[in-house]
């Protein structure tokens, strides 16, 4: 029969195997890059993914993100080369290209952050100090932003780490010169409205006088046609009347008569104080208008006594 201890042993011995092994092997994911340090100092890294080894004990697999990493940037405040304040907020993205480097020089993703906003900072007041507002704002942004990339991605070589875009988000005035300026354009468009208003005015009044001043002629025209042509109806009525005149005296006699009782005689505006044998009532008494004939003394004489 085998001994307990030597049982105990055998466990003993594949526990510290196991522990040996597990201590030898490590696994490099897809989005990672395995930096191995052997007491302190890096001896090799390990960029393809899969199953690796390395010494136990003595080695420290250390793994470094290799994917496109952001860098977020406060915003900073740029004098432009027309002496313009700018409140400006940019962000990097940037990789790991070398991982031993980067250990060596910066050590961490965090001390990177650090080191590459100071960069990036020096190199928006760099840039941005040698253009004016304008264009920075409007003209050549995208330009601008090439050359801070470049520049950063420059000085960020030496960190093993490259610098894949700059983007500028937002490039402003301050809030105190955004609202001076903000004034300044109000007050040249209601400028510019007062004198919009002005012109319109005065158009419109020149166009209101020359629409009166030919309504003034067109009226007059038509005032002077309307009395030609009001004369030259007189002119033939008194022709009628003439004519008529000349051949029925009695008629026309007749007819003015009508006219004057339809002129005279209207409806709750007649007052006459005449005479009833007045020469106005003569075709009220007898048709013809002519007065009764006297009786003359021989017929009286002749008449019967009662």
């Amino acid at each position: 029969m085998r001994s307990p201890v030597t049982g105990i042993a055998a466990l003993f011995v594949l526990f510290v195997v196991l522990i040996v092994g597990y201590s030898s092997v490590f696994t490099v994911a897809q989005t990672e890059q395995v930096l191995v340090v052997r007491l302190g100092e890096p001896i090799r890294v390990v960029i393809e993914p899969g199953l690796n080894f390395k010494a136990p004990f003595i080695d420290t697999v250390i793994s470094i993100d290799k994917r496109i990493l952001d860098l977020e940037n406060p915003s900073q405040e740029v004098i432009a080369s027309d002496q313009k304040r700018l409140v400006v907020d940019a962000f990097a993205r940037y990789r790991i290209k070398n991982a031993l480097r980067f250990y060596q020089s910066v050590g961490s993703i965090q001390a990177a952050n650090i080191q590459l906003t100071t960069l990036l900072n020096a190199s928006l007041r760099r840039v941005l100090g040698e253009v004016t507002f304008i264009t920075v704002v409007r003209d050549q942004r995208e330009a601008l932003m090439a050359r801070i990339r470049d520049q950063l991605d420059h000085e960020a070589d030496g960190y093993g780490i490259q610098v894949v875009d700059v983007r500028i988000r937002r490039a402003d005035l301050p809030e105190q010169n955004s609202q001076a300026v903000y004034q300044r354009m109000q007050t040249e468009r209601q400028r510019e409205a007062a004198e919009f208003r002005a012109q319109g005015g005065q158009k419109a009044q020149e166009i209101r006088s020359n629409a009166d001043r030919e309504a003034t002629v067109i009226i007059a025209e038509a005032n002077s046609t309307a009395e030609q042509v009001r004369g030259a109806g007189d002119a033939e009525r008194n022709r009628l009347f003439a004519e008529a005149y000349g051949k029925d005296p009695d008629f026309f006699a007749f007819y003015r008569s009508m006219s004057a009782y339809e002129t005279g005689l209207k409806s709750n505006d007649t007052r006459f104080l005449l005479r009833p044998d007045s020469d106005f009532f003569k075709f009220f008494s007898n048709s013809s208008g002519k007065p009764p004939a006297a009786a003359t003394p021989s017929a009286t004489a002749a008449a019967p006594k009662p």
